[in-house]
């Protein structure tokens, strides 16, 4: 899935857990900006370090990476991504980095769950064709083989139709509620 739809798919649950918290009076509330950027954070790492690497080199026309000053570019640029993707998709490194958080901080870093929220999503949304998602690595290479690339039109406009939906009825619930 793109970026902008897992920020605004993560948001949204997110904010459907502090909810169904307040409703049970429990004391827990997500920071929203934090849960979407964890919810962003596997594209951000397995896509963004190989952007600034190759645009640096670009720019400064530096040959100390020399698998990124050959005419090779932009498939270098891809296996470091793919290489980097196996980790950040992988709902076993998740869990693991959750622990030690957990562990370290004595509390758990609900915060992270939008980590794995875009993993879960990106299972079903990622064809064969085309980064597959890794969630069992290093375990197995096991990716889930009938899932609908996210770039297909029919389902960019049902899932942007569905955010449309849902952020439309928080709106509308928020600022039209009667008063009571």
């Amino acid at each position: 899935m793109d970026i902008l739809a897992h920020t605004l798919w993560t948001t949204v649950a997110a904010r459907k857990a502090n909810l169904a918290a307040l409703k049970k009076g429990k004391p827990f509330k997500l920071n929203l900006i934090w849960t979407a950027f964890w919810g962003i954070f596997p594209d951000l790492f397995a896509f963004s370090i190989p952007f600034v690497i190759a645009l640096w080199t670009i720019l400064t026309g530096a040959r100390t990476l020399q698998f990124f000053t050959t005419r090779n570019q932009v498939a270098a640029g891809l296996n470091l991504s793919h290489d980097l993707y196996q980790y950040s998709h992988s709902l076993i490194i998740f869990a693991v980095i959750f622990l030690i958080v957990w562990a370290i901080r004595k509390r758990p870093p609900w915060v992270l769950l939008g980590w794995a929220f875009h993993i879960l999503i990106d299972i079903p949304s990622h064809s064969l064709a085309f980064f597959p998602t890794p969630f069992l690595f290093p375990l197995s290479s096991y990716r889930f083989p009938y899932g609908i690339a996210w770039s297909n039109m029919l389902f960019m406009i049902i899932n942007y139709s569905s955010l449309l939906i849902v952020w439309g009825s928080i709106f509308i619930k928020k600022y039209f509620r009667p008063k009571t």
